[in-house]
């Protein structure tokens, strides 16, 4: 059995709590850490699960600089997934590959998912099983599905043979050209993909089973007891793995205090669970930036610096290292900085709000057409973008 994440350097400390719990219940597992950025000094016991670490310059992508420039960071760490499930097969003889999340926690062994492996070579898990019934359930659940996925890719497990290895072949290479955070375009990094996956193989499982990736967005079917932290069970059996999604972001503790509050235990696990980071680093590697993310000369690279690159073939014929800024005449910075269009920074709502209290305040004794006319004036003028340098 090989399990691997995906991580920057402020995820050791998660990546190391998975880690730690894989090994806990499978010591016979080979955990691998594939890691997106530069490795910084850390507590041996952050490390100490990790049986491999495989940077992403160690993975079989041509053109590194300009591939990586194109991806933001969580884009990127979700790319390089199907490249990493061919290259732990390939490198070290791997048949059965787990992916797992950083901020997913093990606390029973995995042997249902090794004899359904047996069966089949690829096995998904959605995000829900069960209909919604209650309207804002709806929204937060299903009509997320829709939009970001149906199958939660926080898990995949795959047999590196037949169908197995066709699907990571395919979706490798999906991930290599269109791993992007676009849902308007119809995408969202690794998961829209394999939405497609049950129409093209059919060799997947799809495991339903309740204890398997609880979240939030199945918790209002999903009932939790017992006790913190591997004696959880849900709807009366054992928890398998936890997934602690939108954790950084607080949508995980949101979410959980909307769908979770028959289920106090789940409230101690997210306790505990913060406890864990915290004794493996999380206060001081959680704060560290990826390497990825600045330019050489230390700036910070932007949404919109990656998004014109990404989409314009001369940029990357004509700057293959978008990072170096070291010669002005010829850096992807410095051109950006010369010719990339300027917009003018769009003010928030209760800014714009502000400017026209403060005119109806001074044109009061003003006759009301002429006050509608300076609003609507002034509105057009916010609206207008900046004309290009």
């Amino acid at each position: 059995m090989h399990v691997f994440t995906s991580i920057t350097a402020n995820y050791l400390p998660k990546a190391a709590a998975l880690a730690h719990s894989v090994k806990r219940v499978h010591p016979e597992a080979t955990f691998h850490c594939v890691l997106s950025d530069e490795l910084p000094r850390c507590p041996s016991e952050t490390t100490a699960a990790f049986d491999s670490i495989i940077n992403i310059k160690d993975l079989p992508i041509g053109e590194l600089p300009r591939w990586i420039f194109r991806h933001r960071i969580v884009e990127l760490c979700t790319a390089v997934k199907g490249t990493a499930f061919q290259h732990i097969a390939e490198q070290f003889g791997a048949e059965r590959i787990y992916y797992l999340d950083p901020d997913i926690i093990v606390t029973r062994r995995l042997d249902d998912l090794e004899r359904a492996l047996d069966r089949n070579t690829i096995l998904l898990t959605p995000h829900m099983t069960v209909p919604e019934t209650d309207l804002q359930a709806i929204l937060d659940n299903e009509h997320c599905c829709l939009r970001h996925g149906v199958y939660n890719l926080g898990f995949l497990a795959v047999r590196m043979t037949g169908q197995g290895r066709q699907f990571i072949d395919w979706w490798a290479d999906r991930l290599r050209r269109f791993c992007y955070d676009d849902v308007p375009a119809g995408l969202f990094t690794d998961q829209r993909w394999v939405d497609l996956a049950p129409a093209f193989f059919d060799d997947i499982a799809v495991i339903r089973d309740p204890q398997y990736n609880v979240a939030t967005w199945n918790l209002t079917h999903r009932r939790a007891a017992g006790r913190v932290p591997f004696d959880v069970e849900i709807n009366g059996r054992p928890l398998v793995f936890y997934h602690f999604s939108g954790f950084d972001s607080g949508a995980q503790k949101i979410m959980l205090e909307r769908y979770g509050v028959n289920s106090p235990v789940l409230f101690e696990l997210r306790d505990w669970y913060i406890a864990q980071c915290e004794e493996l680093g999380q206060s001081v590697l959680g704060k560290i930036p990826c390497v990825h993310s600045t330019f050489k000369n230390g700036l910070r690279i932007t949404d919109a610096h990656r998004l014109l690159y990404r989409r314009r073939e001369d940029l990357m014929h004509a700057f293959p290292d978008p990072f170096d800024t070291s010669d002005p005449g010829h850096s992807y910075f410095h051109w950006y900085e010369a010719h990339a269009p300027k917009r003018r920074e769009t003010e928030p709502p209760v800014v714009v709000a502000h400017r026209l209290r403060q005119m109806i305040r001074a044109h009061a004794p003003e006759p009301a057409i002429r006050l509608a006319r300076s609003a609507r004036s002034a509105l057009r003028r916010l609206s207008q973008p900046a004309s290009s340098a």
